[in-house]
C-alpha cells in the first residue's frame, strides 16, 4: 500500500534546507562496484573486445590500399593493377562497418543489462532503508538519481561507451600501423599529444567538479519542485506563492549556472582540439615530404601515413569530446552506486522464511523511537492486540500515532524495546515476501494502469471474480459506474478518481491481499461528510476476520473498535474499551465530550 511522509515541518516553509543527501560513491568504490556487476558477463565481455579489435585492424587496411594504389599510378602501371587494392578497399570497409556495427551493439547490450541490474541493486536498496533515512535526503535527492542520474548513465551507455570503446582500439592499432611505416611518422603524429594532452587535464580537472555540483544543483531545485506542489495547497492558503517561486528560480538560477560553466569549459577544449589536429596533420606532412625527398619512403607511403593520422581525427575527436559526457554519466555512476551501497536494516533480510501467515498477535515492548536528537516521538510504549482484535489509537496531532503505525507495519525500525507479530520479529515489510501486515495509509496512490491491474499490482493470483465479490462486499459499486468498469484506465493521464473512491480502493486493495494483520492511519480521513459512512463500512468490512490497528480521524471510528488506546506526548496514556474509557472521565472522555458537541 502506501505509507503517509512524517509531518515534522513548518507548513509554511517547505525547506530542503537542512537535507542530508544521501551519499555518493567514491572513484574506487564506484569501480569495484562496475566491475561486480559486470562479472556475470564475462565471456560476452571477452568476445566484445575481440570484435573491436577486428574492426580497428580492417580498418588499417583501406590507408595501406591507397598508398598501394598511389604507388601503382606514380609507376605508371597498368590500371588493371588497381582494380585489386580498390575491391580490397570496398571490402574492407564494409567489413569494418559491419563488425563495428555487431561489436558496439554487443558492447551497449552487456552495458545494459549491467544498467538493469544497478537499478534493481538502487531500487530494492532504496526501498529497504528506514523511512527517515530517505526523507531527510529529501525526496528531490532519491527522484533525480533514479531519473535524471540513470538516464544520464543510459544515454553514454547506448551512444557514447560503444564509440568511445572502438575509438580507443582504433586509436592503438592505427598508431602501430603508422610506425611500421617508418618510425619518424609516430614521432610526428606525438607532436599533437602535448597541446591535446593538456588540454583533456584542463578539462578534466575543471569538469568533475562542475558536474558533480550540477547533480546537486539539479536534485535540490527538484526537491524545491515536489515539496512545493506536494504543499501547494498549503503554500496557497497562507499567500507564500512568490516566496516559493523565489526559491525555485534561486535553485534553477544556480544550476543554470553550473550547466554555463560547463558549457564554457566544452568550448575551450574543442578549441584546443582542432588546433592539436592542424598542428599535428602538418607535422606528417613535413615529415612525409621530407622522406619522400630523400626517398627514404615511397609516395604511397607517406601518402598511407597521412591517411592513417587523418583517420585519427574521428577516434581522437570521440574518445575526448566525449569526455564531458563520460564525466557526466561518471557523476551519475558514483550517485547511483551510492544509494545502492547503503547498509540494509538486519530486520529487511530474514533469516528464515516467513512460512504461513499467523493469527495476527501483535506485541509491543518497550517500544522508543526518535526522529532526530531530542525527546522522542515514542517513548516506551507496550501493547498487545490479540489475534482479530481491532484496537483504535486516537490522540492529539504530534501524540505519535503515525509513528506508532509506521514501527508496526514495519517502515521505521524501534530506537529500543522490541515489536513481534506472532512471536517473530516485525521489520521492513518490503522485503520479507510476505503479507502478514498491510499499511494503509492517508495518502493512497493510485497506479498507472486499469483498476484491475492496480488491485492485481499486491495480489497477482486474484481472479475478476474475487475482485468483484470483494468489491461487493466493501459496497464499492462506483467501480462498475465508471467507463469501462474493472477495466477502466486510471492513475497518470487516465480517469482521474475521487480522493475518496481512491482511499476505497486502497481499501480494496487490502483485503484482496488478505494479511494477517491491517493497520489503517487515517485512512479514510479525506473524505467528506457524504463519503465518510461510506468509507468507515468498507474499512470495517476489510478489517473483518484480521487483526486491526486504526489510527482514527473520527472518534466515532474509535467508538466501534474492540479497545481504544490514547496517546499523549509518544505515551500510550489510556486503553479501554469506549464505554470504560467515558466512564472513567480521563482524556478520552474529554475528547468524546468534545468531539461530540461539535459534530
Amino acid at each position: 500500500m502506501t505509507t503517509t511522509p512524517m509531518d515534522h515541518h513548518d507548513p509554511t516553509e517547505l525547506r530542503t534546507t537542512g537535507s542530508v543527501l544521501l551519499p555518493v560513491a567514491s572513484a574506487r568504490e564506484t569501480t569495484g562496484s562496475t566491475l561486480r556487476l559486470l562479472a556475470p558477463h564475462r565471456a560476452r565481455l571477452a568476445g566484445t573486445v575481440v570484435v573491436l579489435l577486428a574492426t580497428a585492424a580492417f580498418a588499417l587496411v583501406a590507408p595501406a590500399l591507397l598508398g598501394v594504389m598511389v604507388n601503382t599510378v606514380v609507376a605508371k602501371r597498368p590500371w588493371t593493377e588497381l582494380l585489386l587494392p580498390a575491391g580490397g578497399v570496398f571490402a574492407t570497409t564494409l567489413l569494418s562497418a559491419g563488425l563495428g556495427r555487431w561489436g558496439r551493439l554487443l558492447l551497449a547490450r552487456t552495458a545494459q543489462h549491467t544498467l538493469a541490474a544497478l537499478r534493481e541493486d538502487v531500487f530494492a536498496t532504496a526501498v529497504a532503508q528506514p523511512a527517515a533515512v530517505l526523507e531527510k535526503a529529501g525526496t528531490g535527492d532519491l527522484v533525480s538519481r533514479v531519473a535524471g542520474d540513470a538516464e544520464a548513465v543510459n544515454t553514454v551507455i547506448g551512444r557514447v561507451l560503444p564509440a568511445f570503446v572502438s575509438a580507443l582500439f582504433t586509436i592503438a592499432l592505427t598508431l602501430i600501423g603508422i610506425g611500421v611505416i617508418d618510425w619518424r611518422f609516430a614521432v610526428a603524429v606525438l607532436a599533437a599529444a602535448p597541446l591535446q594532452l593538456f588540454a583533456l587535464r584542463r578539462f578534466l580537472a575543471g569538469s568533475g567538479p562542475v558536474y558533480r555540483a550540477l547533480r546537486r544543483a539539479e536534485a535540490a531545485r527538484g526537491q524545491e519542485i515536489i515539496e512545493t506542489l506536494n504543499g501547494a495547497e498549503t503554500v496557497s492558503a497562507l499567500r507564500g506563492q512568490s516566496r516559493h517561486l523565489a526559491r525555485i528560480a534561486d535553485s534553477s538560477e544556480r544550476a543554470i549556472g553550473h550547466e554555463l560553466h560547463a558549457v564554457r569549459l566544452r568550448a575551450n577544449f574543442y578549441g584546443l582540439l582542432n588546433i592539436a589536429e592542424l598542428i599535428g596533420l602538418a607535422a606528417v606532412l613535413a615529415v612525409g615530404f621530407r622522406l619522400v625527398t630523400d626517398s627514404t619512403v615511397s609516395l604511397g607511403a607517406a601518402t598511407a601515413a597521412a591517411l592513417y593520422f587523418h583517420q585519427l581525427f574521428g577516434p581522437v575527436g570521440v574518445l575526448l569530446s566525449n569526455v564531458d559526457e563520460l564525466q557526466d554519466a561518471g557523476a551519475g555512476l558514483a550517485r547511483l552506486i551510492g544509494v545502492a551501497a547503503l547498509p540494509q536494516p538486519a530486520t529487511a533480510k530474514p533469516t528464515v522464511d516467513p512460512g504461513p501467515q499467523g493469527p495476527g498477535r501483535v506485541v509491543l515492548d518497550q517500544v522508543s523511537y526518535a526522529y532526530g536528537p531530542g525527546r522522542p516521538t515514542l517513548d516506551r510504549v507496550s501493547l498487545t492486540v490479540e489475534p482479530g482484535e481491532t484496537v483504535a489509537i486516537v490522540g492529539a496531532s504530534g501524540a505519535g500515532k503515525t509513528t506508532l503505525a509506521k514501527l508496526i507495519a514495519g517502515v521505521l525500525v524501534p530506537d529500543s524495546g522490541e515489536i513481534t507479530i506472532d512471536g517473530e520479529r516485525a521489520g521492513p515489510s518490503a522485503t520479507d515476501g510476505g503479507t502478514r501486515i498491510v499499511l494503509v495509509s492517508q495518502e493512497v496512490h493510485v497506479f498507472d494502469g486499469t483498476v484491475m491491474e492496480d488491485l492485481r499490482l499486491f495480489a497477482p493470483g486474484v481472479t475478476r471474480d474475487q475482485i468483484r465479490q470483494t468489491a461487493e462486499r466493501l459496497d464499492a459499486s462506483w467501480i462498475d459506474e465508471l467507463p469501462d468498469g474493472l477495466d477502466t484506465s486510471v492513475g497518470a493521464g487516465g480517469h482521474e478518481l475521487t480522493a475518496a473512491q481512491s482511499q476505497h480502493l486502497a481499501l480494496l486493495r487490502l483485503a484482496l491481499v488478505a494479511p494477517s494483520v491491517a493497520v489503517l492511519d487515517e485512512a479514510t480521513a479525506e473524505a467528506g461528510s457524504t463519503d465518510a459512512g461510506l468509507l468507515d463500512r468498507a474499512a470495517s468490512a476489510a478489517l473483518a476476520g484480521r487483526t486491526g490497528l486504526v489510527i482514527a480521524h473520527r472518534l466515532s471510528q474509535a467508538a466501534h473498535a474492540d479497545r481504544i488506546v490514547v496517546m499523549e506526548r509518544g505515551r500510550a496514556v489510556e486503553c479501554g474499551t469506549h464505554a470504560e474509557l467515558v466512564r472513567a472521565g480521563g482524556q478520552y472522555a474529554r475528547l468524546w465530550e468534545a468531539w461530540a458537541k461539535g459534530r
